[in-house]
């Protein structure tokens, strides 16, 4: 039995030997393949081919990372896994594609500021309708996913409070967050066509929720997470998401309706407390430690990992997080400590 393929895009940060962001994307991504421009011209994307195990993914993110810093390095750049700016100024240049000089012009400041990094997980399912579906069944554990992954509590030379603050930040956009309850592809069209009427959306590429079903793969995009600071943290996140698919195929039906304001808040507490303080369950509203929000997840996904052979890759993964930190963890000390955060979250070719 074929198991779901999947993929993953990284954002990353260019910035100078200071730490000042560095708005030389043009020229790092010249000749490199499978590298994208991003919305600020401080950021870069990689894009992984499809994958079918997640040690295939992992080989790919250390060639790609490994590229794409040496590029950097070449440009008088450095590289950082970091999902929000850790100095400089907020506002940045808008890089001179089209559709992002539309999102300038429209939103203003919000994109300007738009200056965050995230990593973005594809997996791909039989249909559009099975997307709406699995998007549905992966809501209650998006807070579990974006505790693991926090990367982002500096910003700006100070610290936020927040174990994610990428994640605050990106919620500012007008479909953004914990997504809807999806009755059907058609009523997620419904949504999308509302909001592109109204002004809201340029277009469905928009819809920026914390999970979405593709309009133009069959696959849907979980979008929760900060970049990882590391590869492993990244191939977890992958394989868990992977899992997670695989469990709601199994299940079939349209997932659980929870409720909204139950949603938000496991959310909000994973993006502020990440893996060091309280959570919710999103099916039940529970307040529970986030570690055992987490090993909720990784219960609930168990016979899906058995059949990746993945299960010893998530449970040393996960205990590694809970017992040395993610990378919110890790940034926080080191800030408190006065050490150098971009050293901690420098990609070396």
């Amino acid at each position: 039995m074929r198991h779901p393929l999947f993929g993953v895009e990284e954002e990353l940060l260019l910035v100078s030997a200071t730490g000042q962001p560095l708005p030389r994307s043009k020229a790092v991504v010249a000749d490199l393949q499978d590298v994208e421009l991003e919305l600020t011209r401080a950021m870069v994307e990689i894009n992984t081919p499809v994958c079918d195990t997640s040690t295939e993914l992992r080989v790919h993110l250390a060639e790609m990372r490994s590229k794409l810093a040496k590029a950097a390095a070449e440009q008088g750049a450095r590289l950082l896994a970091i999902g929000v700016l850790p100095h400089g100024e907020a506002a940045q240049p808008i890089t001179k594609k089209p559709r992002y000089q539309e999102l300038a012009e429209q939103w203003g400041l919000l994109a300007r500021e738009q200056c965050v990094c995230g990593c973005h997980v594809h997996v791909d399912v039989p249909d559009k309708e099975a997307g709406t579906k699995v998007s549905n069944h992966l809501r209650p554990w998006l807070p579990a996913l974006l505790a693991l992954t926090a990367n982002s509590p500096i910003y700006r030379q100070q610290d936020t409070g927040f174990a994610s603050w990428r994640w605050l930040m990106t919620t500012r956009w007008p479909c953004a967050g914990p997504p809807p309850y999806l009755e059907s592809f058609e009523h997620f069209d419904a949504l999308v066509a509302m909001h592109v009427a109204a002004g809201t959306l340029i277009d469905e590429r928009m819809v920026y929720w914390d999970v979405r079903p593709s309009t133009h793969l069959p696959t849907v995009e979980v979008r929760v997470s900060d970049v990882p600071r590391t590869i492993d943290e990244t191939v977890l996140l992958a394989t868990l998401i992977r899992a997670l698919v695989m469990t709601a195929l199994d299940d079939g039906g349209r997932g659980p309706k929870l409720e909204p304001e139950v949603l938000r808040a496991a959310h909000w507490l994973a993006a502020r407390d990440g893996l060091t303080g309280g959570g919710l369950d999103a099916r039940s509203g529970e307040p529970l430690p986030m570690a055992e929000v987490i090993e909720r997840l990784r219960r609930h996904v168990e016979p899906a990992l058995q059949e990746l052979d993945a299960v010893e890759l998530v449970n040393d993964g996960i205990q590694r997080a809970l017992v040395d930190g993610n990378g919110a963890v890790k940034q926080r000390k080191a800030f408190r400590e006065g050490r150098d955060v971009l050293a901690l979250t420098e990609v070396t070719p």
